[in-house]
This record gives structure tokens, sequence and C-alpha cells, in this order.
């Protein structure tokens, strides 16, 4: 099964250039030479079954996969143009320029809320308090979480709500900047109204902001994302507008897989 190649549609510069990707762990290969442009400011959904190669697509994208022991791939991912393998770049600034948001919400539970969200800018060395607090406040407006937490920011991270946390972890990312944020089904641990706002943030976002996101819920993908990719067994099978893959697939399989005939 082949990977079906970027398409021309993309019409502004990617974001993301990802070439002929294969990604192992130790003789296991579990991404098969899969090729797609991501867009600069747009939704990308990445849909399929469970392990057929998502989570890894994605954690390859900022270079994650390499803390998995025997990790390594071929093939070539270019950041608006820079190859983020290369033998200069450094791992730890991809991750800046690449946020990622996991599937469980994962506040530091040691730390205030405020804490949370400036730790990557404290780590980076930013001392000043004033920015600190300016960094905090925007970054809690972006996740639509200011409102909501702005009279006890000192409190425990935990104290939030599961949703709040959520939104706190994607203040966490977005307080250093990134120009892509990933996100491993962000939602899938929340109640209905929780999920909601997650997507209308991730809607809101998507003005400044490439994301790609993991995501099981069909109606999800429809629902947020421009354009959509499925993979199975490690392929990709179909890329395309969001609209085309629910409605037109080209593929059989597609086809099958979001009208629920299997997965």
């Amino acid at each position: 099964m082949q990977s079906t190649p970027a398409h021309s549609f993309l019409s502004a510069a990617p974001a993301l250039t990802v070439r002929k990707l294969s990604i192992y762990f130790g003789q296991n290969k579990v991404l098969k030479e899969v090729s797609i442009d991501v867009s600069a400011k747009a939704v990308t959904a990445i849909i399929g079954p469970s392990g057929c190669g998502k989570s890894t697509f994605l954690r390859a994208l900022n270079r994650m996969h390499e803390l998995t022991p025997e990790a390594r791939m071929d093939g070539e991912i270019r950041l608006f143009g820079e190859d983020i393998y290369a033998r200069h770049v450094e791992p730890v600034i991809v991750r800046r320029r690449v946020g990622m948001v996991f599937q469980k919400s994962n506040p530091f539970p040691t730390m205030s809320i405020a804490e949370n969200v400036t730790v990557g800018l404290r780590l980076n060395g930013l001392r000043d308090r004033k920015l600190l607090a300016e960094r905090t406040e925007e970054s809690l407006q972006m996740a639509a979480l200011w409102n909501e937490v702005k009279d006890r920011l000192n409190a425990p991270a935990i104290s939030l709500s599961g949703g709040q946390q959520q939104r706190l972890c994607i203040a966490r990312a977005l307080a250093v900047r990134p120009e892509v944020l990933l996100m491993d089904e962000p939602a899938s641990a929340l109640d209905p109204l929780a999920t909601q706002k997650i997507e209308d943030l991730i809607i809101d976002l998507k003005k400044d902001y490439t994301i790609v996101i993991v995501t099981h819920n069909m109606q999800q993908a429809a629902r947020i994302s421009d354009f959509t990719a499925f993979f199975y067994l490690g392929n990709l099978v179909e890329f395309g507008q969001t609209a085309k893959i629910f409605t037109n697939p080209a593929n059989k399989q597609t086809e099958d897989y979001v009208t629920g005939r299997f997965g």
C-alpha cells in the first residue's frame, strides 16, 4: 500500500513537510514511507484504528519518539523548510518550536497554576517577574482559562477540574510561543462540556497556530479539522480536505473506516 502524496490544494507554504518517513522501534517498522504536507494555520486531524501509527507519527514531528529506546527513523521532516533531524539541530529546540499536549492532562502537581504556565519559560532562563506575569495572563487567555483562574493563580494546579487541567496544559505549551501545536487525543478523557471547550479552543487557536491532532472521534475530526489523514497499519492510506474525506473519499478503506464499518 502506497502513501498518498501531498496534495496540490495546499496553496500556502506548509508548516511541516514530511517525505518518506519511516519509524522503527528495534526491528518493528511502525510507520512506512509516509509523505504529507501539513498546512500552516490550519487543523490537521490524524485518524485510524488503534496501533496504526498515529501517535508515533505525531511524536516524530517534534522528535519525541527518540525518547523511546531503539527508535530510529528514515526520511525527512522539515519545519518551515528547516530539516528538524539535521545533525546541528538540537531536539530541545525542536520541541520548543513544536509543542505537545498529551491525552492525559499532566500539570505538575506540586506547582501552582501560574507556575505550571511559566515552567518552560523559567527553564529557558526567563526571570523577569513582570514578563512572566504578562506571559501567564496571555497564555491563559489564549487557552480560554484566564477568567476561571485569575483570582487563584497561586492555587495548586491539581485543584482544577479535568477539563481545566487540560486547558492549563495547553496554556503551558503556548507560553513558550511554539509555531506548531501537537495534540494527542486531548479530549478523550473529558466530559462532553469540557470536550466542547477544547474543540472551541482549537478552532480559535488555528488563527495563529498550526495544529495537528490525533483523535479516535470521527465526529470531532469532522467538526474541527480542515484536513484529515487516515492511517492504517503504519501506512498513510488517504489524505485530503476533511469535507472530502468524510463525504467522498477516494479509497474504499477510508470510506469503510469513517462510516464505522471497521476500526
